[in-house]
């Protein structure tokens, strides 16, 4: 492990290296492959030995194996030949039998990477970037999981009765390519930190700016979002670097052909991210279930709320429809509740069960929908005059908040938004139209109007921020998942071949 990762360091691809870095890459994603054999988490009976010898390298060599690997990434070196470069018959150059064998040797093994490369729809991958990313991103999730002094794994295995859980007498060893990724700096800057102290060897340098945009480029591979989380949570200068940057579309907006529901026009990009976190929202409600993506995407939401501008009329329809889409569903679940409730009604433990069981679930809605009444509002009392198709999505579907103007927990965020109700419906009634209302009417009359918008009449909500964490155990997720990732990979290569 020691020479194949002091290769990858210090020899630089070129077309008489190519190959054989191909291949010693491949060999790591084999050799390290044992965590396929382990469970989901880490334990402390887990067998690692390329991994953990990959580990116990000195701070150098990792240093300079992550920096490689990336700038491997960001170069993505062009296999250096075509179908022709190795011809299997007679020259005289080949003077010897042996030679003419190699040559046909070669034709057979470099056969499926020369078809990956000429391949017009996959014409986008790189063997040696993509390998390179795979191996990165293995190592820099690795976990090695460690028992504490004076616990006995086995000795708490066989003891059923032993009331300490192994997951409270582990911990993990320090990654030392995780840490070197969150330490990288950026190498066309001054390498001075901060407090003006230059910064050392041990530190990954790198050119930002081409990371930047190989990341843009590549996003529609998921290997790519997963190292760009993976700068941006724990690689604070970079994350400084990608909000400085006025191009922060490049790692948003190359996802948007994927969008198929609706033709987006003059659509902002704030707008754009509006409805992504909505549908992502909307299909998480209907199949996945999951609270915590939820949580997440509204979180996003609420941090972006105060600051939109020219929200467009489909964001803003979609904002309003989600609100009802929850409300109904909260409906649903207290109706359903108070139904089975009556059924028990003379069996107290099963009462007890279904107020529990129901209660719960019905909690998670009434936070949803309080966050997304927030969001609302946080749009309506600091920027209402910016986002005239917010007021009239709601003034569209006014009903759907008559239902919750009583309700403990949102009378007081739906009075905020009666208020601008008020407002405006009382400026259309003043209007004393002859015949139907067109879409066009109704908003220019909201826009003149939001020019003599006072927020005066609103109740005033501390505004909120969310900041995202990672969960206590992160691995638990990320190993899987970059498995799942390379073997996906690797499985195309082997179909493709």
């Amino acid at each position: 492990m020691r020479n194949v990762l002091n290769f990858i360091a210090s020899v630089d691809v070129s077309p008489n290296t190519y190959f054989l870095h191909l291949e010693l890459l491949n060999f790591m994603i084999i050799a390290i492959s044992t965590q396929l054999l382990c469970g989901p988490s880490p334990g402390p009976n887990d067998v690692n030995p390329f991994l953990d010898a990959a580990m116990a390298q000195d701070s150098h060599l990792v240093t300079s194996v992550v920096c490689n690997l990336l700038l491997n990434y960001i170069t993505r070196p062009r296999v250096p030949f075509n179908r022709a470069s190795y011809s299997i018959f007679y020259d005289r150059s080949q003077n010897s039998v042996l030679k003419r064998v190699g040559s046909a040797a070669a034709n057979i093994v470099l056969l499926p990477f020369s078809y990956l490369i000429s391949s017009s729809s996959e014409g986008s991958r790189n063997p040696i970037a993509d390998s390179s990313l795979q191996v990165l991103l293995v190592l820099i999730h690795y976990h090695k999981c460690l028992v504490s002094e004076g616990y006995s794994v086995l000795k708490n295995q066989v003891s059923a009765s032993s009331d300490s859980s192994p997951k409270d007498n582990t911990y993990f060893s320090d990654n030392p390519y995780c840490r070197a990724l969150e330490r990288a700096i950026d190498c066309e800057l001054d390498c001075v930190d901060k407090e003006g102290n230059a910064h050392s060897d041990q530190h990954v340098k790198l050119p930002f700016a081409p990371l930047f945009d190989t990341l843009g480029m590549c996003l529609a591979d998921e290997t790519a979002v997963l190292l760009l989380y993976s700068f941006l949570q724990g690689n604070s200068t970079f994350l400084e670097y990608v909000l400085v940057r006025t191009d922060l579309d490049t790692l948003i907006l190359p996802t948007v052909p994927w969008y198929k529901e609706r033709l987006l026009y003059q659509s902002s990009l704030g707008s754009l991210m509006v409805i992504i976190l909505i549908r992502t929202i909307q299909y998480n409600l209907s199949k996945l279930r999951d609270v915590y993506l939820h949580t997440t995407c509204l979180a996003t939401l609420a941090n972006m709320a105060p600051h939109v501008h020219r929200l467009s009329a489909y964001a803003s329809q979609r904002l309003v429809s989600l609100f009802d889409m929850l409300s109904r569903k909260y409906n649903k679940l207290a109706d359903l509740r108070d139904g089975k409730l009556n059924i028990a009604e003379n069996n107290s433990i099963e009462r007890s069960s279904l107020v529990e069981d129901m209660s719960a679930e019905l909690q998670i809605y009434t936070d949803f929908l309080r966050l997304v009444l927030e969001i609302i509002n946080a749009i309506l009392t600091y920027v209402l005059p910016q986002n005239p198709e917010v007021v009239y999505a709601i003034m569209h579907k006014q009903e759907v908040f008559q239902p919750f103007k009583n309700h403990p927990r949102f009378d007081e965020l739906v009075e905020n938004i009666y208020t601008v109700l008020d407002f405006f419906n009382s400026r259309m009634d003043a209007q004393r139209m002859n015949g139907d209302w067109s879409v066009n009417l109704v908003l220019q009359v909201i826009i003149m109007n939001c020019r003599s918008w006072h927020a005066d009449g609103m109740k005033m909500f501390t505004q909120l921020h969310f900041t995202y964490e990672q969960e206590s155990h992160p691995e638990e997720f990320f190993i899987p998942y970059v498995w799942q990732l390379v073997l996906s990979r690797w499985s195309y290569t082997f179909v493709s071949c």
